[in-house]
């Protein structure tokens, strides 16, 4: 294949993502900084021969006629690789995220230990949210696998397309992939109960349509994950409320209010040394936080998860104080990072810590010159048709 090179170097590299676009060189993501590869310029039907070879016969079909299309590949001691093609331009422009062949232990990651308690739950409803390349795929991942190891049990997962394949430890694990293993989404959602999971995950919350799904499995018993884009609990709530009109809004706030048993919200933060780390808020679904969402107060919930004394529940301030306080990133990084500075800061005034006159005098990640410098395969790596 055209890429297994530009694979293996993303694998050797730890490298998030690739983009590749014609007129530009390949450009790769290292610890959230892009860099180009080399200085070969990529040409439109270079880039046209690699999603050919990328793509199948039926998804090749697919793209000429919906100009997107969404696919994974798994090359055995590499790692797994989900790919976006997409046309911009009148050319094929390919995105290629990495995915760690295995799956990492969840107490390795960096999380709150109260995942490993919300995943063995035996019904509820789970939210993982975050932006874009926030790492929601590994934690969903690495929660999955700890469920998967300590308990018995059928786990589903629809997804589009599947990032990380389990092996059957003391559950059987099922994985459908849109377009692959099941026609559409309606249709996977449709028969997941025929397929008697105790756990299911839906790999996205995109509509009215997967969020009714979601809030179903949980009401009959099961345990459902689900990931959405937002930036923070308060938005993933407004975002699902929004998916459904004004006068269904009542009975959703009451649905929510009983199923919902944790919304876990995710960022990466850089630490001095340039490598990233998560900062979570997890808001857990109290008696006091079920009474906001029953009446739709969800205004309130910001500040009833600053008063909450629940053990595990927190928001991204009081968890980027304390990677601050542990000096675990610095000041600036800590501020840049929160939902709210203000709020931050009043936590570090009032503790003894107090504000310092300038950031942490650390030294800094390295730039992206750095970055090119330490990698030498870099000048040599080349992307050539005659490659097999």
């Amino acid at each position: 294949m055209i890429l297994d090179k530009l694979f293996q170097l993303m694998a050797e590299k730890q490298a998030s993502d690739v983009y590749i676009s014609a007129g530009a060189p390949i450009h790769i993501k290292i610890q959230g900084n892009t860099v180009p590869v080399n200085q070969q310029t990529m040409d439109p039907a270079t880039i046209e021969r690699i999603a050919a070879e990328l793509m199948s016969a039926d998804q090749a079909r697919s793209f000429a006629q919906n100009h997107e299309m969404n696919l994974s590949i798994g090359i055995p001691g590499v790692g797994n690789f989900r790919i976006n093609l997409f046309r911009q331009r009148g050319s094929i422009s390919v995105v290629i995220r990495y995915i760690q062949g295995n799956i990492p232990p969840l107490d390795q990651l960096g999380l709150p230990p109260v995942l490993s308690e919300l995943i063995m739950a035996k019904r509820g409803l789970i939210l993982i949210v975050g932006s874009t390349g926030s790492g929601k795929s590994t934690t969903i991942a690495s929660m999955l696998d700890y469920r998967n190891t300590h308990r018995s049990g059928h786990i589903l997962t629809v997804e589009d397309p599947i990032e990380f394949l389990f092996k059957h430890k003391k559950s059987i694990v099922n994985q459908r992939e849109i377009g692959m293993d099941t026609a559409d989404w309606d249709a996977a959602l449709k028969n997941a109960m025929r397929q008697a999971p105790d756990c299911i995950l839906i790999g996205e919350i995109r509509d009215k349509t997967t969020m009714q799904a979601a809030l179903s499995y949980a009401q009959t018993g099961h345990l459902c994950l689900a990931t959405l884009h937002a930036n923070n609990s308060y938005h993933a709530l407004n975002r699902i409320i929004n998916f459904f009109p004004l006068e269904n809004r009542t009975a959703l706030y009451l649905d929510l209010s009983v199923t919902l048993k944790a919304i876990v919200s995710q960022r990466l933060v850089k630490k001095p040394d340039g490598k990233r780390f998560p900062a979570v808020e997890i808001l857990l679904n109290t008696r006091h936080i079920q009474e906001l969402i029953e009446r739709g107060e969800i205004n309130g919930i910001k500040e009833a998860m600053e008063q909450s004394l629940a053990p595990g529940s927190q928001t991204f301030e009081q968890d980027l104080f304390r990677l601050y306080r542990e000096n675990t990133i610095t000041l600036d990084e800590a501020l840049a990072n929160a939902d709210s500075p203000t709020n931050l800061s009043w936590l570090i005034n009032n503790s003894d810590l107090g504000v310092p006159a300038q950031a942490d005098a650390t030294d800094p990640a390295p730039v992206v010159t750095d970055l090119t410098q330490s990698i030498p395969s870099f000048q040599e790596f080349k992307i050539t048709l005659s490659e097999e």
